[in-house]
Protein backbone atom coordinates (compact mmCIF):
# COMPACT_ATOMS: atom_id res chain seq x y z
CA UNK A 1 0.00 0.00 0.00
CA UNK A 2 1.48 3.32 -1.31
CA UNK A 3 1.28 5.87 1.73
CA UNK A 4 0.79 9.40 -0.44
CA UNK A 5 1.99 12.12 0.96
CA UNK A 6 4.93 10.42 2.08
CA UNK A 7 4.87 10.85 5.73
CA UNK A 8 6.65 13.20 8.17
CA UNK A 9 8.84 12.44 11.13
CA UNK A 10 7.86 14.37 14.13
CA UNK A 11 9.19 13.65 17.85
CA UNK A 12 6.61 12.18 20.04
CA UNK A 13 6.19 14.57 23.34
CA UNK A 14 3.58 11.97 24.75
CA UNK A 15 -0.15 10.28 23.88
CA UNK A 16 -3.56 11.02 25.86
CA UNK A 17 -6.92 10.56 25.87
CA UNK A 18 -6.39 7.43 23.39
CA UNK A 19 -6.88 9.31 20.28
CA UNK A 20 -4.93 12.17 20.63
CA UNK A 21 -1.17 12.78 21.28
CA UNK A 22 1.22 16.34 20.99
CA UNK A 23 4.54 15.51 19.16
CA UNK A 24 6.78 18.23 17.69
CA UNK A 25 7.52 18.31 14.14
CA UNK A 26 11.45 19.79 13.48
CA UNK A 27 11.53 22.88 15.51
CA UNK A 28 7.84 24.35 15.71
CA UNK A 29 5.89 24.70 18.68
CA UNK A 30 4.15 21.38 20.25
CA UNK A 31 1.02 20.06 17.97
CA UNK A 32 -1.72 17.96 18.80
CA UNK A 33 -2.73 15.14 16.38
CA UNK A 34 -4.98 12.30 16.04
CA UNK A 35 -3.89 8.88 16.91
CA UNK A 36 -5.63 6.68 14.94
CA UNK A 37 -5.34 3.43 17.56
CA UNK A 38 -7.22 2.78 20.80
CA UNK A 39 -4.96 -0.01 22.26
CA UNK A 40 -2.62 0.42 24.52
CA UNK A 41 0.30 0.79 21.73
CA UNK A 42 2.58 -0.91 24.10
CA UNK A 43 6.18 -0.21 23.36
CA UNK A 44 5.07 2.25 20.29
CA UNK A 45 4.50 5.40 22.23
CA UNK A 46 7.58 5.77 24.06
CA UNK A 47 7.95 9.75 25.04
CA UNK A 48 10.91 11.12 22.53
CA UNK A 49 10.42 8.36 20.72
CA UNK A 50 10.10 9.44 16.43
CA UNK A 51 7.16 9.00 15.19
CA UNK A 52 5.69 9.60 11.48
CA UNK A 53 2.44 11.98 10.46
CA UNK A 54 -0.06 11.82 7.57
CA UNK A 55 -1.03 14.97 6.26
CA UNK A 56 -4.41 15.12 5.74
CA UNK A 57 -4.48 18.81 3.70
CA UNK A 58 -8.20 18.90 5.12
CA UNK A 59 -8.63 22.33 6.35
CA UNK A 60 -12.26 20.79 7.99
CA UNK A 61 -10.43 18.92 10.50
CA UNK A 62 -9.79 19.49 13.99
CA UNK A 63 -6.86 17.76 14.02
CA UNK A 64 -4.94 18.28 10.53
CA UNK A 65 -2.04 15.34 11.43
CA UNK A 66 -2.54 11.56 11.55
CA UNK A 67 -0.03 9.67 13.80
CA UNK A 68 0.35 6.50 11.25
CA UNK A 69 4.17 5.17 12.31
CA UNK A 70 6.21 4.40 15.15
CA UNK A 71 9.73 4.23 15.21
CA UNK A 72 11.74 1.82 17.61
CA UNK A 73 15.25 2.43 19.83
CA UNK A 74 16.59 -0.12 17.36
CA UNK A 75 15.48 1.98 14.30
CA UNK A 76 12.31 -0.32 13.57
CA UNK A 77 9.15 1.13 12.07
CA UNK A 78 5.89 0.06 13.29
CA UNK A 79 2.55 0.82 11.93
CA UNK A 80 -0.03 1.96 14.45
CA UNK A 81 -2.82 3.26 12.03
CA UNK A 82 -5.84 0.09 13.10
CA UNK A 83 -7.81 1.32 10.16
CA UNK A 84 -4.89 0.07 7.84
CA UNK A 85 -4.86 -3.20 8.17
CA UNK A 86 -8.16 -4.30 6.29
CA UNK A 87 -7.11 -3.10 3.40
CA UNK A 88 -3.42 -4.13 3.59
CA UNK A 89 -5.15 -7.59 4.03
CA UNK A 90 -6.90 -7.30 1.21
CA UNK A 91 -4.54 -5.88 -1.57
CA UNK A 92 -2.41 -9.28 0.02
CA UNK A 93 -4.98 -11.48 -1.19
CA UNK A 94 -5.76 -9.64 -4.39
CA UNK A 95 -1.68 -9.95 -5.40
CA UNK A 96 -1.23 -13.64 -3.98
CA UNK A 97 0.72 -12.78 -1.19
CA UNK A 98 -1.53 -14.31 1.32
CA UNK A 99 -1.56 -18.19 -0.40
CA UNK A 100 -4.37 -19.47 2.30
CA UNK A 101 -6.77 -17.41 1.06
CA UNK A 102 -6.95 -17.83 -2.69
CA UNK A 103 -9.42 -18.98 -4.33
CA UNK A 104 -12.75 -16.69 -3.97
CA UNK A 105 -14.48 -14.78 -6.69
CA UNK A 106 -15.89 -12.36 -4.24
CA UNK A 107 -14.98 -10.32 -1.13
CA UNK A 108 -17.38 -7.88 0.62
CA UNK A 109 -15.69 -6.25 4.11
CA UNK A 110 -17.88 -5.15 7.02
CA UNK A 111 -20.73 -7.83 6.40
CA UNK A 112 -22.81 -8.07 9.75
CA UNK A 113 -23.38 -11.67 11.00
CA UNK A 114 -22.79 -14.07 14.25
CA UNK A 115 -25.03 -14.03 17.26
CA UNK A 116 -23.54 -10.91 18.94
CA UNK A 117 -24.63 -8.85 16.19
CA UNK A 118 -20.60 -7.92 14.86
CA UNK A 119 -19.07 -7.40 11.53
CA UNK A 120 -17.01 -9.62 10.20
CA UNK A 121 -14.04 -7.56 8.64
CA UNK A 122 -13.77 -9.77 5.26
CA UNK A 123 -15.78 -11.95 3.95
CA UNK A 124 -14.84 -14.30 0.51
CA UNK A 125 -17.31 -16.09 -1.12
CA UNK A 126 -17.92 -17.84 -4.14
CA UNK A 127 -14.73 -20.19 -4.21
CA UNK A 128 -14.37 -23.97 -4.27
CA UNK A 129 -14.91 -24.36 -0.55
CA UNK A 130 -16.98 -22.84 1.74
CA UNK A 131 -17.50 -19.18 2.45
CA UNK A 132 -14.79 -17.56 4.63
CA UNK A 133 -15.11 -15.53 7.57
CA UNK A 134 -11.62 -13.40 8.41
CA UNK A 135 -11.53 -11.30 11.15
CA UNK A 136 -8.70 -9.00 11.47
CA UNK A 137 -6.36 -7.61 14.05
CA UNK A 138 -3.64 -5.19 14.20
CA UNK A 139 -0.63 -6.35 15.99
CA UNK A 140 2.25 -3.79 16.56
CA UNK A 141 3.62 -5.21 20.04
CA UNK A 142 6.44 -7.41 20.99
CA UNK A 143 7.77 -9.17 24.33
CA UNK A 144 11.62 -9.37 25.58
CA UNK A 145 12.32 -12.32 23.01
CA UNK A 146 10.88 -10.46 20.17
CA UNK A 147 7.82 -12.28 19.47
CA UNK A 148 5.12 -10.20 18.57
CA UNK A 149 1.90 -10.71 21.04
CA UNK A 150 -2.12 -9.75 21.24
CA UNK A 151 -3.65 -8.35 22.42
CA UNK A 152 -1.68 -5.11 24.20
CA UNK A 153 -4.62 -4.69 26.49
CA UNK A 154 -7.63 -6.77 27.60
CA UNK A 155 -9.45 -6.83 25.31
CA UNK A 156 -13.98 -7.99 25.77
CA UNK A 157 -14.09 -6.99 21.93
CA UNK A 158 -11.71 -9.49 20.70
CA UNK A 159 -12.71 -12.25 22.85
CA UNK A 160 -16.58 -11.47 21.25
CA UNK A 161 -14.72 -12.17 17.54
CA UNK A 162 -12.71 -14.95 18.56
CA UNK A 163 -16.32 -16.37 20.26
CA UNK A 164 -18.15 -15.44 16.90
CA UNK A 165 -15.54 -17.20 14.99
CA UNK A 166 -15.91 -20.41 16.62
CA UNK A 167 -19.78 -20.47 16.06
CA UNK A 168 -19.70 -20.08 12.33
CA UNK A 169 -16.86 -22.76 12.10
CA UNK A 170 -19.67 -25.53 14.05
CA UNK A 171 -22.18 -24.27 11.30
CA UNK A 172 -19.88 -25.38 8.68
CA UNK A 173 -18.42 -22.00 7.41
CA UNK A 174 -14.65 -21.49 7.15
CA UNK A 175 -13.36 -19.64 9.99
CA UNK A 176 -10.19 -17.32 10.17
CA UNK A 177 -8.32 -15.24 12.45
CA UNK A 178 -6.09 -12.87 10.97
CA UNK A 179 -2.86 -11.15 12.87
CA UNK A 180 -1.71 -8.20 10.46
CA UNK A 181 1.98 -7.65 12.12
CA UNK A 182 2.73 -3.84 10.99
CA UNK A 183 6.68 -4.51 11.71
CA UNK A 184 9.27 -6.23 9.60
CA UNK A 185 11.29 -7.87 12.95
CA UNK A 186 9.47 -10.64 14.39
CA UNK A 187 9.97 -14.32 13.37
CA UNK A 188 6.85 -15.71 15.75
CA UNK A 189 3.82 -14.26 17.08
CA UNK A 190 1.84 -15.68 20.24
CA UNK A 191 -0.86 -14.73 22.48
CA UNK A 192 -0.21 -12.06 25.39
CA UNK A 193 -1.50 -14.30 28.43
CA UNK A 194 0.29 -12.12 30.64
CA UNK A 195 -1.54 -9.16 29.64
CA UNK A 196 -5.62 -10.75 29.00
CA UNK A 197 -5.67 -14.81 29.87
CA UNK A 198 -9.25 -15.04 28.80
CA UNK A 199 -8.32 -14.35 25.34
CA UNK A 200 -4.99 -16.44 25.23
CA UNK A 201 -7.56 -19.33 26.51
CA UNK A 202 -10.63 -18.65 23.62
CA UNK A 203 -7.86 -18.76 21.17
CA UNK A 204 -6.81 -21.90 21.94
CA UNK A 205 -9.99 -23.13 22.53
CA UNK A 206 -10.97 -21.78 18.55
CA UNK A 207 -8.33 -23.86 17.44
CA UNK A 208 -9.44 -27.00 18.37
CA UNK A 209 -13.06 -25.98 17.35
CA UNK A 210 -11.72 -25.78 13.41
CA UNK A 211 -10.85 -21.93 13.71
CA UNK A 212 -7.64 -21.54 11.47
CA UNK A 213 -5.10 -18.45 13.06
CA UNK A 214 -3.02 -17.15 10.61
CA UNK A 215 -0.45 -14.26 11.19
CA UNK A 216 1.88 -12.10 8.45
CA UNK A 217 4.41 -9.74 9.09
CA UNK A 218 4.97 -6.11 7.03
CA UNK A 219 7.53 -4.53 5.63
CA UNK A 220 7.03 -0.36 7.34
CA UNK A 221 8.66 2.05 5.59
CA UNK A 222 7.27 5.86 5.61
CA UNK A 223 6.09 5.33 1.60
CA UNK A 224 4.49 2.05 1.70
CA UNK A 225 3.40 -0.84 4.19
CA UNK A 226 3.10 -3.86 2.63
CA UNK A 227 2.36 -7.38 3.94
CA UNK A 228 4.93 -9.96 2.68
CA UNK A 229 5.69 -13.01 4.92
CA UNK A 230 3.67 -15.83 7.29
CA UNK A 231 4.75 -16.04 10.94
CA UNK A 232 4.84 -19.09 13.13
CA UNK A 233 2.43 -18.83 15.67
CA UNK A 234 2.90 -20.41 19.03
CA UNK A 235 0.28 -21.70 21.29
Amino acid sequence: MKLQPRLIPATLVRRYKRFLADVIIKNSDTLTVHTPNTGSMLGVSEPGSTVWLRDTNNPSRKYRYSWEMSETRNGIKVGVNTGLVNRLVLEAISNGTISELQGYNTIQQEVVYGQEKSRIDLLLREGKSADCYVEIKNVTAVDQKNNAIFPDAVTTRGQKHIRELITMAGKGYRSVLFFCIQRADVQCMRPADEIDPAYGTLLRKALSEGVEVLAYKASVEPDEIILTTPVTIKI
